[in-house]
Order: C-alpha cells, then structure tokens, then sequence
C-alpha cells in the first residue's frame, strides 16, 4: 500500500500504546528498552520543567527508560482521568487530570496536565509536559521532617 494511502493512527490510539508501552516497561521491572520501541522513537526527546527532581531533557530509549524509573522512584501511583485529546497532522494536543501519590509521605494531589507531543512513524519523538502546578507537586514530594525533640 502506497505510504500516502496508509490510515493513520488517531491521537487516543497514539496515547494508548505510549501508555500501554510505558506502563508494562515498568511493570516488567526488568529494564529492557526493547519494550518501548513500539510506542517511542529510537531518538525519541522529553523536555521536563527545570523545578521538578526530574527535570530536563530526557533523550532516546534508555533516558526515556531512566525517567520512567526516576519518576517512579517519586510517585507510588499516578492515574491519568478525563484524558482527551486533539491531533494536526503529526502534533497531538493531550489534556487530563493527573493524580499523583508520592512515595515521601502518602500525600495525593490532582491537577490538571496538558502535553504537547510530536508523533513520527507513529511513535513519540518529542514531548513537552505542562503541570498545573510544579509547586504543589514539590510539595507533595518533600519527605516528612521528624518532631523536634525538646529537652
């Protein structure tokens, strides 16, 4: 079949198999990138905002890998709710409403999210993630201070 003429993926199938890779990848704990390549470009980039702990730019399979792991590392559950989005061409538009427990302290926000993410041959090749509300999110990652101790 012509490429021209070939059906393209719709945004909500895009998002899903980014979802469906992501979520097994971690699942499996095993740490073998191969199980990304169906969902994310071998130079596939992710720009995190500088004030989070897993800031900056986060490129090809094993960094994507290293930021799902870092992620996890700060998170104990993270639910995507009301998940819609829009597509032009190759750029899908996703928005939803993020809810995070952290890891630190039990604590459980939700917020909106906004992404912008740019698909090639069907697979990520660059995303740029919108939090709501950065502060809230460090907030809920600091660890509890112990009581202080009078004498």
């Amino acid at each position: 079949m012509d490429k021209a003429l070939e059906p393209r993926s719709t945004a909500m199938e895009l998002l899903e198999n980014m979802f469906d890779a992501e979520m097994r990848f971690l699942q499996s704990r095993s740490g073998n990138v191969d199980m990304l390549t169906g969902a994310f470009h071998r130079d596939v980039i992710v720009h995190e905002p500088q004030s989070l702990p897993y800031a900056g730019d986060w490129s090809g399979l094993e960094g994507i890998a290293a930021l799902f792991r870092k992620m996890q590392e700060s998170w104990s559950n993270v639910a995507v709710e009301n998940l819609e989005a829009a597509q032009n061409n190759d750029i899908v538009f996703m928005s939803c409403t993020l809810s995070l427990t952290s890891r630190a302290n039990g604590m459980t926000i939700k917020q909106p999210f906004t992404e912008v993410l740019r698909f090639k041959d069907g697979r990520l090749f660059d995303g740029t993630p919108f939090y709501y509300d950065t502060s809230e999110i460090l907030t809920a990652l600091a660890k509890p201070t112990p009581a202080s101790r009078t004498a």
